[in-house]
């Protein structure tokens, strides 16, 4: 299951506005390459819709079915808001609704398919 977080207003290069929704997957335990201990951290992702912005508010705090997965991506800079520390990353997170029986969703856009990671 996935829980709605939160509503992101965003402006294409069109300048034409649209609705994402902040989805985060359940607690999971993460192991520390640096110290080896554990911590629980969350996946989250964003989710295009078709909702205007009061709807999906209202939508704030409910579930769904499904989970969010890593994906591979082209690589891309992050920088870490606490230390400044800048990342190359190869993956980005996804949402992948509960009835998808593949191990692969091809794109909006039908540009090749993802895979999803463990």
């Amino acid at each position: 299951m996935v829980k709605i977080i939160g509503v992101k207003l965003t402006e294409n290069s069109e300048g034409k506005s649209f609705v994402s929704l902040k989805l985060q997957g359940g607690a999971e335990a993460i192991q520390s390459q640096k110290t080896g201990k554990f911590y629980l951290t969350a996946r989250n992702c964003y989710i295009l819709s078709t909702f205007d912005k009061q709807t999906a508010e209202s939508l704030v705090g409910t579930t769904m079915p499904g989970s969010i997965g890593r994906v591979f991506c082209d690589p891309y800079d992050y920088t870490v808001k606490s230390t400044g520390e800048v990342l190359s990353l190869s993956h980005s997170y996804q949402y992948k609704p509960e009835d998808t029986s593949a191990s692969t969703v091809e794109n909006f856009q039908g540009n090749p398919t993802v895979e999803y990671l463990s």
